[in-house]
C-alpha cells in the first residue's frame, strides 16, 4: 500500500501563491533552511561552477555544511572534514592561499576542512588539462557531497548574446504545478527494488488512480522522460522499456485524459542523462557529428508524430535533461561549445516541424549557481540556440542555498529576458513556490516536483 500523504499535505495550498512585486533585497530563508542543532547526516557541497577553462588559472567557489535528516543545515556544526581531488586541479583559500595537503590510511591525498559556525568555504583551481575533476567532501560516517567538475579547452570561443537574441518570449504558458512521475508504470507493475509491493495507491482508505489522486490535489501538469531505446542491456529498462516511446504514448493517454498538462523531457540516451553522464544511444554510438544532428532532429520529429498521432501531443518539450555539461557524448560535450549548439538546436527544429508554437524548454541542473548558469545561456544562445524559458533544477546538497536560487532566478529574468521553471526540485517545497511564483513581470512560469510517487519526499 502507498500513499501520498506527506507530499500532498506539504503542496497543498500552494496553487494560489500570487505575484508579488521585485522585491530586490534576498530575503533570509534560514528559518527553513538551517537548525542550531540537530544530528548531521549528510555533507553538503556546493561547488558555484562546474563548468571552468582548463587554464591554470579558472577557479570557483566550494561551500561546505552538513545537514540533519530534512536537509536542514545544522549552523552550529563543526566537523572536521576531508576534500578529496580527483583529477587536475587544486583546492586553495578563497584568496588562493594554498592549503595542506595530507594522506589518508589507503595512501590517498586530501585537505583537511573543518567547519567554523556549520560552514566552510574554499576554491577550487583548475589545472591546465581538460578533465573531468570529481571533488568530494567527506566527514565520518556522514552521506558525502560530491561534484563533477569539467574543465574545458583553455581557449574555447567564449560568446555573450546580442540584444537581438534576446527577445521577449511570446508562446503562452499556464502556470504549472508539476510533478514528475515517470517512474509510475513501474510502480504498477511492481518492477524493481523500491516498487515490489507498492503497485496501488489509497486515500482516505480508498483506492485512486494515482494520476487523479494529483489533480485532486492541485497538480495541473505531469512531466515525463522518455529514452532512445531503453530495452537494450545497457538501457535504462533492458527487456521492457519502462520510459521508451511505447511506455511513454501510454502514460500520455492517461495524463491528456486527466485534462492535466503534459511536458515531455527528452533525454537523448537509453540510460539516465544528467551532468555526470549524457551518453550517446546505442543506436547512434557511431555516427559523425552531422549525422548525429540529423538523427535529433528526425527522432525528435518521430516522437512528436506519435504523440499527434495519438492525440497528447505535449504542452511543452524539453531538449535535453540537465545539460549544463552538454549532451550526446564525446560530439555535444561542454567542451565543444559550437557542436552542442548544433544539436540542441536541431533538437528545436524537429520540435518546430510538428508544432512551431510549442514551447521549448532548456533544462540546467544549476539552481544556485549563476556564473556558471550565465556561462551556459550566453554561450549557447549566441550560438544561435532559439528557445522559450529557462528549465532549473534544485536540490540544496549541490546546487546552493534558497539565498542562491532567489538571487540567481533574478538575474536570469533580467538578463535573459525569459520565463523560468523550476522544472526539478523535492525540498522546502513552499519556499521553492514562493520564490517562482513571486518573480516580476510573471516570469516564474512553475515547479515540477521529482517523482513523488516512487521517492521519499519531505514535508519541508
Amino acid at each position: 500500500m502507498r500513499t501520498l500523504s506527506i507530499v500532498l499535505t506539504a503542496i497543498a495550498g500552494l496553487v494560489l501563491v500570487q505575484c508579488g512585486t521585485d522585491v530586490r533585497q534576498t530575503p533570509d530563508f534560514s528559518s527553513v533552511s538551517r537548525v542550531d542543532s540537530g544530528t548531521a547526516v549528510s555533507v553538503m557541497l556546493t561547488s558555484y561552477s562546474t563548468t571552468l577553462l582548463a587554464n591554470g588559472d579558472d577557479g570557483t567557489r566550494l561551500r561546505i555544511a552538513v545537514s540533519d535528516s530534512v536537509g536542514r543545515e545544522i549552523t552550529s556544526a563543526t566537523d572536521s572534514g576531508r576534500v578529496y581531488v580527483s583529477g587536475d586541479g587544486t583546492i586553495t583559500e578563497l584568496d588562493g592561499t594554498s592549503l595542506p595537503v595530507l594522506t589518508d590510511t589507503a595512501g590517498v591525498p586530501y585537505t583537511p576542512a573543518r567547519l567554523v559556525d556549520g560552514v566552510r568555504t574554499l576554491a577550487f583551481k583548475a589545472g591546465t588539462s581538460p578533465d573531468r575533476v570529481k571533488v568530494e567532501a567527506r566527514s565520518g560516517t556522514l552521506f558525502p557531497g560530491s561534484h563533477e567538475i569539467h574543465t574545458i579547452p583553455g581557449d574555447v570561443r567564449l560568446l555573450t548574446p546580442t540584444a537581438a537574441q534576446l527577445p521577449t518570449t511570446t508562446k503562452p504558458f499556464d502556470r504549472m504545478i508539476g510533478a514528475d512521475i515517470s517512474f509510475l508504470p513501474q510502480i504498477e507493475n511492481g518492477a524493481g527494488r523500491f516498487f515490489q509491493g507498492g503497485e496501488k495507491f489509497f486515500e482516505d482508505g480508498q483506492e485512486v488512480d494515482a494520476i487523479e489522486l494529483l489533480k485532486n490535489h492541485g497538480f495541473n501538469s505531469i512531466r515525463l522522460r522518455i529514452f532512445v531505446n531503453p530495452k537494450n542491456e545497457k538501457g535504462y529498462s533492458p527487456g521492457v522499456g519502462f520510459c521508451g516511446l511505447d511506455s511513454t504514448l501510454s502514460v500520455a493517454r492517461r495524463i491528456k485524459d486527466a485534462g492535466l498538462g503534459f511536458l515531455l523531457d527528452f533525454h537523448y540516451s537509453d540510460y539516465w542523462a544528467d551532468p555526470q553522464q549524457q551518453n550517446k544511444p546505442l543506436a547512434w554510438a557511431d555516427l559523425d557529428y552531422e549525422t548525429l544532428k540529423d538523427s535529433v532532429r528526425s527522432y525528435t520529429t518521430a516522437v512528436l508524430r506519435a504523440m499527434e498521432w495519438q492525440g497528447t501531443l505535449p504542452d511543452m518539450v524539453q531538449i535535453g535533461n540537465e545539460i549544463n555539461h552538454g549532451l550526446l557524448w564525446p560530439e555535444g560535450h561542454i567542451g565543444n561549445l559550437d557542436q552542442l549548439a548544433g544539436l540542441l538546436q536541431a533538437g528545436v527544429e524537429g520540435t518546430s516541424a510538428v508544432n512551431p508554437d510549442m514551447p521549448v524548454m532548456m533544462h540546467i541542473a544549476l539552481g544556485g549557481q549563476n556564473a556558471e548558469s550565465r556561462f551556459w545561456l550566453d554561450n549557447m544562445i549566441a550560438r544561435g540556440v532559439t528557445f522559450d524559458i529557462i528549465g532549473i533544477s534544485y536540490y540544496p546538497r549541490w546546487h546552493g542555498t534558497l539565498e542562491d536560487l532567489y538571487s540567481n532566478l533574478h538575474d536570469l529574468i533580467d538578463r535573459y529576458n525569459k520565463p523560468v521553471n523550476i522544472v526539478e526540485y523535492s525540498d522546502f517545497k513552499r519556499e521553492v513556490h514562493d520564490i517562482v511564483f513571486n518573480l516580476p513581470n510573471d516570469l516564474g512560469k512553475g515547479t515540477a516536483i521529482w517523482e513523488p510517487l516512487g521517492w521519499r519526499s519531505r514535508a519541508v
